[in-house]
């Protein structure tokens, strides 16, 4: 989605609202297509005092295999940004500053940065998931295992005996 912005560049007291969907069911991570449904953005171009403002508010549905225990989990991640649209930029050094020469902003694009910016490095399906056995492969969310302790290494023992 391109956004003309001459209007809200020349209109003082300008605003405008943005209602969006964004398909990024392309986009792949360790595998997997995580983000299966649009993405949902609203926010509002303005103008105020003559500096324009893009405030934008990102939901996306994040849909992938937990990285402990292997079960489908579904989390949500809202991203909330403003940023500063100018078409010049004069020794400015700023990541809330967008330059916008010819008055026009892929949205798609900037939404699409944003989103991936904020998917964590990690999924977990929630934060105290206790992972899987490493011996017998149970799901220790749903059941414990009958492994026993864990098995130290013979090498290691004497340090074990320390913490006792």
């Amino acid at each position: 989605m391109i956004l003309d912005l001459k209007k809200a560049f020349i209109t003082d007291g300008y605003t405008s609202p943005i209602e969006y969907q964004l398909d990024l069911s392309d986009i792949e991570f360790s595998g997997v297509f995580p983000l299966k449904k649009p993405i949902s953005v609203s926010g509002t171009v303005s103008n105020k005092a003559g500096v324009v403002l893009l405030s934008i508010h990102c939901v996306a549905c994040y849909d992938a295999p937990c990285d402990r225990c292997g079960e489908e989990a579904v989390r949500e991640i809202t991203v909330d940004n403003e940023y500063i649209l100018a078409t010049e930029i004069e020794n400015e050094d700023n990541d809330f500053i967008l330059l916008v020469s010819d008055m026009k902003l892929n949205l798609a694009e900037l939404c699409r940065t944003d989103v991936l910016l904020h998917i964590p490095m990690k999924h977990l399906c929630c934060d105290e998931c206790k992972g899987i056995c490493a011996k017998c492969g149970t799901n220790l969310n749903k059941a414990t295992c009958s492994c026993g302790e864990r098995q130290i290494d013979p090498r290691l023992q004497a340090l074990a005996d320390l913490l006792k």
